[in-house]
């Protein structure tokens, strides 16, 4: 059975890759599955020449999504272009799944906020952890108000669901029938904490059921059982049913590059959720059903190329101004604030 019970109460759980019966393959065709694919492959390519350069100084902190791609690329596959997304810190590789210009997620990993600007839809990265849960259940809200048939996607990781901010998320989306859906990546780890010292519930999703909202549970290195899980997530929400959705997946690297893992991690657990990197899968899952093609087999050189030119394009644009850090924070600026910016001006003789 591709649906496994996993929890008394009404969570099921979504895979397609390792099972038996065909109820839930998304049913893409050809081009779409090597799309997907490609997808994958780029955002694995950016995040190791995001790694480096953050390790020669180009990039202060990254935080990796290696081993997350399917979870990400799988949500924002399912979604339309009129859907919102609202990210953390480690959704990198869902941006590139919304056709974000590589070279501007290198800017806004270099600290330039102008690599957020021209993108529709998309939230900014919120680095605060669960804050931005809130806002994925207040647009949805507000889509159920004004009769929207979108929905927005808020993407959160497990350490999050600690926080006071995800619950009041999931009671308001239960409440005000909000279009949202929320995606919690359990990489299985909180920085250092292990997801069984965080929770005591058996699964992540049956949390949505002290709301009265629904929860399910997918194998988050599957990409095929990401995409059906989201397009029946998304479904709900548009009709004002959100959605907890749990995405069971693995950070193959540390938290982030001010992280040391192997303080809290073995390599022998590492090396056994290699075993089900989501880009291996699903490499094999194409050659296995003769999807797999010429074009893909050149392709990794392609991307590591496509995002090596990006890398290259980030770093010659010019700094942002200084001024700038007074821009988009508020409508309309208080007084205050126009103070500071004068006195910036003054300080700076007049510079920008």
């Amino acid at each position: 059975m591709s649906r496994e019970q996993v929890y008394e109460g009404s969570i099921q759980r979504i895979d397609v890759l390792d099972s038996d019966s065909d109820e839930d393959d998304p049913e893409l065709d050809d081009n779409e599955l090597r799309e997907i694919y490609k997808q994958m492959m780029v955002a694995r390519k950016f995040d190791e020449k995001a790694f480096s350069l953050q390790r020669r100084g180009e990039i202060s902190t990254y935080a990796p999504h290696k081993g997350q791609e399917a979870a990400q690329i799988g949500s924002v596959f399912a979604m339309n272009d009129d859907d919102w997304m609202v990210p953390s810190f480690r959704e990198t590789a869902a941006f590139i799944g919304r056709d974000a210009p590589l070279d501007k997620l290198f800017q806004r990993w270099m600290g330039d906020a102008n690599g957020q600007k021209g993108l529709e839809n998309d939230l900014p990265v919120a680095i605060p952890v669960g804050t931005q849960n809130l806002h994925a259940s207040g647009i949805g809200m507000a889509m159920q108000l004004q009769g929207d048939e979108n929905a927005v996607v808020g993407f959160t990781g497990d350490g999050s669901t600690s926080q006071g901010d995800f619950h009041e998320s999931l009671n308001f989306a239960g409440v005000k029938n909000a279009h949202t859906v929320i995606i919690v990546q359990n990489n299985q780890y909180a920085i250092s904490l292990p997801v069984e010292k965080q929770t005591k519930s058996d699964t992540i999703a049956q949390k949505a059921l002290g709301y009265g909202i629904e929860g399910i549970q997918v194998d988050g290195n599957d990409v095929l059982a990401v995409v059906t899980a989201m397009r029946e997530a998304l479904e709900k929400a548009r009709e004002g049913e959100p959605v907890l959705l749990e995405a069971v997946t693995y950070r193959l690297e540390d938290h982030t590059t001010s992280d040391d893992s192997t303080r809290y991690r073995d390599q022998e657990e590492i090396d056994e959720w290699r075993e089900h990197d989501p880009i291996k899968r699903f490499k094999e899952y194409l050659k296995e059903n003769d999807v797999w093609n010429d074009e893909l087999e050149e392709f990794d050189e392609k991307a590591e190329q496509k995002v090596q030119e990006a890398a290259e394009k980030a770093i010659e644009m010019d700094d942002p101004k200084v001024d700038e850090m007074f821009d988009h924070v508020y409508k309309d600026m208080p007084d205050i604030l126009k103070q500071e910016e004068e006195r910036l001006h003054k300080e700076l003789g007049g510079e920008e």
